[in-house]
């Protein structure tokens, strides 16, 4: 019989003591900062997950290059609220659910709770359903049976949480790359008009109360509240700090894989908008759903793109489905204070999924509600995190200063501002200076 002290290190333990190493000898060579790598990977799946298909495809299709802008100033706002995420975990030790918990009242965690518990659910229908309909697709399988398909793979993957951190980091990380090669071939078999699209990334425009409504949509499947609950939990524990110096050393290579994990994220999205700019606007801009952007893709660019597209999206609706799970499980710890088994976690999240598709209701539909469902939980989490790290009780010396403090209160102030002119909108209320569409 074996002793247990002589087992292999796991990966995880072995890449801990490489952090720990490379922090004791003062200076990171790049190859050692790749060690440091993980959290802001993971938290990226969430930006180019089913609910930004659904979404970007309505946004190219319908408004062409357009809406561009509204995928840059999401990914901007995005960026700097992971940051704040990421850097509320390494300085406290706490994720934002824990910190909630333990500074407001009871009736308001219990509020925020179930407002983030729907946030979550919401997600994992997109995710869910994103990944389903890929397989079906793909090999011409019922939708049913795709969503089981997506249930036993996604839950297969969630098994290797046990072995730590860094195998989930390195199969999501896997997953991206996929979804990032896919979009560079669809990139250079689409006819981009890359003037056109450039003019659009910087200019502002809104022509009317459908491109509202996908532009909230954008932002919802853009900046997503169970990334924001869920990054401050990924860096809260994963690397041992000794001293301020290494945790400054530590939020330096964080903010930098944020900017980095989500610029990526951001030009996949952008990649998105443009070929569906390309392929329908003219002549097919009624193309709102992913079955009809398949179908249509082969005809119009070819089979490489129809099959890169279909890829990636599988590849993101199983990536994002295991995230979206990893995240509400973090939520319901922080937020009451227990855990429940991953496989009823994951059967309660998948249950919408399943009653949507049994009801008949039409599935990139149901993407494009919980993105708006999405946006209005949003201001949650990011409102928490503008009050906490500004606070220097929390926070000490690394509270917000005026700079990001005034960015942060400028970003929730705007999707706030969104979420609530779509609220006016959806009861009917007319909208100065904005047409009906």
């Amino acid at each position: 019989m074996s002793d247990p002290q002589s087992r292999r290190p796991s990966l995880s333990d072995r890449t801990n003591t490489a952090i720990e190493q490379a922090m004791a000898s003062g200076r990171i060579k790049p190859r050692s900062a790749l060690l440091f790598v993980g959290p802001a990977v993971i938290a990226s799946i969430a930006y180019v997950d089913p609910g930004n298909y659904a979404t970007n495809i309505q946004a190219g299709a319908g408004y062409g290059y357009t809406l561009l802008w509204v995928v840059l100033f999401a990914n901007l706002i995005a960026m700097l609220f992971q940051g704040l995420s990421a850097k509320l975990g390494i300085v406290t030790g706490r994720n934002l659910a824990e910190v909630c918990r333990d500074e407001f009242s009871k009736p308001v965690v219990i509020a925020m709770w179930i407002v983030s518990e729907i946030a979550a659910m919401a997600t994992d229908l997109a995710e869910f359903l994103g990944g389903a309909i890929g397989l079906a697709l793909l090999f011409d399988m019922p939708l049913m049976a795709g969503m089981g398909v997506t249930a036993i793979v996604t839950y297969g993957i969630l098994l290797f949480e046990r072995r730590g951190f860094r195998p989930m980091e390195l199969i999501i990380g896997a997953l991206i790359g996929v979804i990032s090669l896919c979009y560079i071939v669809e990139l250079f078999i689409a006819p981009i008009a890359w003037g056109e699209a450039a003019f659009h990334i910087v200019r502002p425009d809104l022509p009317d109360a459908t491109a509202l409504a996908i532009a909230v949509g954008i932002i919802g499947a853009t900046v997503m509240p169970h990334a924001v609950f869920l990054h401050s939990g990924l860096t809260q524990h994963r690397i041992r700090i000794g001293n301020e110096a290494d945790r400054r050393r530590v939020l330096r290579f964080s903010n930098t894989e944020v900017v980095l994990a989500l610029a990526v994220a951001g030009v996949v999205n952008m990649a998105m908008v443009m070929m569906a700019a390309s392929a329908f606007h003219k002549g097919h801009s009624e193309v709102a759903e992913i079955e009809t952007a398949y179908h249509m893709l082969t005809p119009l660019l070819g089979g490489a793109a129809a099959g890169a597209f279909l890829i990636s999206l599988i590849a993101s609706g199983i990536s994002s489905s295991v995230v979206g799970t990893m995240a509400g499980q973090m939520i319901m710890q922080g937020f009451v204070g227990f855990r429940i088994p991953i496989w009823l976690r994951r059967l309660i999240t998948m249950a919408p999924a399943f009653i949507v598709v049994a009801l008949g209701v039409n599935a990139t539909e149901a993407l494009v509600v919980s993105q708006i469902i999405l946006s209005i939980a949003l201001p949650v989490p990011m409102i928490s995190l503008v009050i906490f790290t500004r606070s220097r009780a929390i926070m000490g010396e690394y509270a917000n200063g005026r700079l990001i403090g005034t960015l942060a209160i400028l970003g929730s102030l705007a999707v706030l501002s969104l979420n609530i002119v779509l609220l006016l909108q959806t009861f009917g209320v007319p909208i100065p200076g904005l047409a009906t569409g």
